[in-house]
């Protein structure tokens, strides 16, 4: 079994920030990627950056140059520090991973329960 939990979201004014982490526990061989997804009321949900084992990175339009993802491998943590936060992105905000685990030779994807980020104007 794999449980991915997030947590850190929370209520702040525009321009404040907020860290997202999310970790990733259970039977795990390898964690190739991780991922952060929004999800506002009445939307689709939407990739908003993500990180590969090498390290690379990719970030919605909307949010570059104001969010950073990160990874602690050891932990098996991803974190999402959001700055200059705006309106537009409230939402619920879900972490996602490709996961291989150990008796499987296939790579499977998880996600997280949610974390509510909203940003009052």
């Amino acid at each position: 079994q794999v449980q991915l939990v997030e947590s850190g979201g929370g209520l702040v004014q525009t321009g404040g920030s907020l860290r997202l982490s999310c970790a990733a526990s259970g039977s795990i061989g390898n964690i190739n990627r991780m991922a952060w997804y929004r999800q506002a009321p009445g939307k689709q949900r939407e990739l908003v950056a993500d990180v590969i084992w090498d390290g690379n990175t990719n970030y919605a339009s909307a949010v570059k140059g104001r969010f950073t993802i990160s990874r602690d491998n050891p932990k098996n943590t991803v974190h999402l520090q959001m700055n200059s936060l705006k309106p537009e992105d409230t939402a619920v905000y879900y972490c996602n991973a490709d996961i291989r685990r150990p008796r499987l030779p296939w790579e499977d994807n998880y996600w997280g329960q949610g974390t509510q980020v909203t940003v009052s104007s």
